[in-house]
This record gives C-alpha cells, sequence and structure tokens, in this order.
C-alpha cells in the first residue's frame, strides 16, 4: 500500500512520467500503469493452488491429526504447534508455515460441513429452561417507545412467561428469573442462553464461558446450571422463540 501511495504521488502531485517513475522505485511499468488505471488504493494477492512439495505426502496423516484434535475435549485440544511438532516426530521436513495454511483451509470446510448439521433436541419435564430478551415496540401513554422484554420458556412443555422492561441491566436479568420461577412454581436443573454480556464475561472454544460472577450466584442460589449455546447455533435451544415474542408483543399491545 505504501508503494501504492508513492506511485500515485509521483504521477499525479509530481508529475512524472510512468517510464520516470517506474526507474525511481524500481518497478516494471506495466506494475505502474496497473496502479494508475485501476486506481485502486490496496492489491491483494492470493494464489488459486497452494504447492506444498514437502507436505504433499503427509496430508493424509495431517488430517488424521486435524480431526482427532477436533474431536476432542476442550481441555485436551492440542495447538497448531503442538500439531506440526508432532508431524515433525512422524518425520516430516516442511516448515510450520505449510501445515498453518493447509490446518486454515482445513478448519473452514469443517466447519462448512459442521454447520450443515442439524441434531434434534428432546427434553425431559423439569429438566432445562430457555431465557432471552428481545426489543418490542409500544405505545406508553400515548408515547411510541422501545422495552426490552425477558423471555423464560421450558423447553418441555413449552409453557412461557415474558416480562417487559425499560433496559437489559443485570438487576433486570435477576428480576426475571425470580418472577419466573414463581411464576413456574420451582426451577428447572439446566438454563440455556444466549451469550448476553450481562452472563457472560467471555467466550472459549466449544461450550467453556467464563460467566458473571453475580449471575453464577444466582445459579447457584436456584441450583440451576447455566449452559450457553455456541454463537450464531440458536438450534441448539432445541425450541425457537417466535411463538413466545409474538405472544409477548400482542399481550404488550393489547396492554
Amino acid at each position: 500500500m505504501e508503494t501504492i501511495g508513492r506511485i500515485r504521488r509521483e504521477r499525479f502531485v509530481k508529475g512524472k512520467s510512468i517510464k520516470q517513475i517506474a526507474r525511481d522505485l524500481g518497478l516494471s511499468r506495466n506494475t505502474v500503469r496497473k496502479v494508475l488505471r485501476s486506481e485502486e488504493t490496496s492489491f491483494a494477492y492470493e494464489r488459486e493452488v497452494q504447492p506444498r512439495p514437502k507436505l504433499g505426502r503427509w496430508t493424509t496423516e495431517l488430517d488424521r491429526l486435524l480431526t482427532a484434535n477436533t474431536n476432542s475435549s476442550a481441555r485436551e485440544r492440542l495447538t497448531l504447534i503442538r500439531l506440526f511438532e508432532e508431524l515433525r516426530a512422524l518425520g516430516y521436513e516442511g516448515g510450520y508455515d505449510a501445515v498453518r495454511r493447509y490446518a486454515r483451509h482445513w478448519s473452514r470446510e469443517h466447519a462448512g460441513q459442521t454447520a450443515a448439521v442439524f441434531v434434534p433436541l428432546s427434553f425431559a419435564p423439569g429438566e432445562a429452561y430457555q431465557f432471552d430478551w428481545s426489543h418490542e415496540i409500544v405505545v406508553m401513554n400515548g408515547v411510541t417507545t422501545v422495552v426490552k422484554v425477558a423471555h423464560m420458556r421450558l423447553c418441555h412443555s413449552r409453557m412461557f412467561i415474558a416480562r417487559a422492561y425499560p433496559r437489559e441491566t443485570q438487576e433486570m436479568v435477576f428480576d426475571a428469573h425470580e418472577r419466573a420461577f414463581a411464576f413456574f412454581k420451582g426451577a428447572c436443573a439446566r438454563g440455556i442462553y444466549d451469550n448476553m454480556k450481562t452472563a457472560v464475561d467471555a467466550i472459549f472454544v466449544g461450550k467453556d464461558r467464563q460467566y458473571n460472577r453475580r449471575f453464577l450466584q444466582m445459579c447457584s442460589h436456584h441450583l440451576v446450571d447455566p449452559v450457553a449455546c455456541t454463537p450464531a447455533s440458536g438450534w441448539e435451544k432445541g425450541k425457537s422463540r417466535t411463538r413466545s415474542t409474538w405472544c409477548a408483543s400482542a399481550s404488550l399491545r393489547r396492554a
């Protein structure tokens, strides 16, 4: 990008010819012409076929290592450097960059295959509930405003409760749980959550999460085991919130 900027300044500010720019910057005339004619400020080059002269015959073994590593638990999963070292111990003499590029391509393909899989879920009575927020537009005293609606739904019976709040703070998360458990006359063994900021401080690989301390205290008080969904994988809840959201919106409109 720095070179492109120099070419453009030499041409449009100093008025130099293509031949002179190419000579002064040590570039070919075709390169200078390409920059000036395209009017682009950056170029990216990516090989369509990546040659792997030393890795070629080791791809089968690397596939096996990557597959085994992906199927391992989060605590037992190895870093790419460790996988590279294991491949070297088997006799691979190439560099780390080739392994890294291959592993990145392998991960993209594997992620696409994983996203296409659908696993239907079923729940026993009292096993789990799901909790989430939605934004609803309501009219209060003739004024149109946006409220946050907390939804809690039992995964087995699909019975739900929805309660509107002015904001989505942690105190309101706690209040929504207290009122929902009072309404259901008890709590479930597990609570399924999206990765909301009022509950999750950090997202790690797989299902590992660093939960907020106060949120964990609430779950511990009600003997609830919190479970967070994988980002962009709403199907993991097993039930959509479409109906409960619609019912809550309709109730708010009637109110």
